[in-house]
């Protein structure tokens, strides 16, 4: 019992800082200097910037299997890091089959950190490798600087193996800003990699 006492404790090493993203980094060093100058912003605060990225995805033909549920979840788990969370129908329809309650689909809200990672791989790593790939259209706006794009597969991804696949799964992807306009967040996205259509 003494020796326990005696025992040293074992020291708690603060875990080392990790180095910024890369697109965060891109960011603070060349899109806000390019964004002031083209906008002409008086101070860096008025610069648009990403705010959040919203994934969502439809269980629709699945919604009463709970082993592909399962398999949705954990795809998307692994594409950005987060758990998701199911979203349920807020009303019954008949023809549908649907009654209110029920999971009819997945959606992960990233920031921070786990937002400018998601964004780096989609631009970089995923969208080069969508089959003819020309460019994303720069028209998907809100009208209050939001942008929205629809994937088609989720094999674009590289965590994604080929052979684990059940089903090809498409997913929305929701870039908000904290632009005004959609110029100003078509701007903010095109410096950041967005490759939009010539």
């Amino acid at each position: 019992m003494a020796e326990k006492k005696n025992a040293k404790k074992a020291e708690v090493k603060p875990a080392a800082p990790s180095e910024p993203s890369r697109v965060s980094v891109q960011y603070e060093k060349e899109v806000v200097p390019y964004l002031m100058k083209k906008f002409g912003y008086t101070s860096i605060m008025q610069c648009p910037k990403l705010e959040k990225i919203v994934i969502n995805t439809g269980l629709g033909d699945i919604k009463d299997n709970q082993k592909s549920m399962q398999i949705v979840e954990k795809e998307l788990m692994q594409i950005t890091g987060q758990k998701p969370i199911y979203r349920k129908a807020t009303k019954s329809v008949a023809n549908f089959k649907l009654r209110e309650g029920m999971n009819v689909g997945l959606k992960v809200t990233l920031r921070g950190r786990r937002m400018y990672d998601f964004y780096d791989k989609l631009v970089s790593i995923a969208l080069p490798r969508v089959r003819d790939f020309r460019g994303v259209s720069d028209k998907a706006f809100d009208g209050r600087g939001n942008y929205a794009l629809g994937l088609k597969e989720q094999l674009i991804f590289p965590e994604i193996t080929y052979d684990q696949v059940e089903k090809i799964r498409g997913m929305d992807v929701v870039i908000v800003t904290t632009a005004r306009t959609d110029e100003e967040a078509r701007e903010l996205l095109r410096a950041l990699g967005m490759p939009f259509k010539k």
